[in-house]
């Protein structure tokens, strides 16, 4: 069980509601200082990671995901459980439903060598592509976003509780 670091719960559902529920893992990589992250044309913020698909243990779906978002290639021997941010609202693809993301954070290292990246097709029509950026970036960056990209408020979350880790 991995501890978690902190719950972001926009009350907008009631407890009867049937719940969906997704574990993601996420990539913080340092180096002098600054994090490899998804930067969009508009301009925000994502730390690398995505989806655990099903039969994937955390660890090679961080391997797979920051490979996949940002060429980089994780070194496995390096990786380091964080802890989760919790994410609870409705769904916003079923209003019936109570939407529950468990995003858990690693650090790792990579090499210096990178491969082709493999982005969604969503992330290419975003523009979405790889930067080294300042904490400070990324929270004064994603606060635009807050309200309509959740991940904008959760990515900033997780780096204004980096110091702490």
């Amino acid at each position: 069980m991995m501890r978690t670091l902190k719950t972001i719960d926009s009350h907008n559902y009631t407890e009867d509601m049937p719940v969906f529920e997704k574990y993601s893992v996420r990539g913080v990589i340092v180096r002098d200082g600054k994090i490899a992250v998804q930067q969009s044309a508009a301009g925000d913020y994502k730390i690398l990671g995505g989806g655990v698909e099903e039969g994937e243990t955390f660890e090679q779906a961080l391997i797979r995901e920051v490979q996949e978002e940002s060429g980089l290639k994780v070194i496995p021997d390096s990786i380091r459980e964080i802890g989760e941010i919790v994410e609870k609202r409705k769904d916003i693809f079923d209003s019936s439903m109570v939407y529950v993301c468990h995003s858990c954070f690693f650090f790792c290292d990579a090499e210096e060598e990178m491969t082709a990246m493999h982005m969604t097709d969503s992330e290419k029509e975003k523009g979405f592509h790889l930067v080294w950026a300042a904490p400070e970036e990324i929270i004064e960056g994603n606060q635009p976003f807050f309200k309509s990209q959740p991940w904008s408020y959760r990515d900033s979350e997780f780096v204004r509780l980096m110091p702490e880790l």
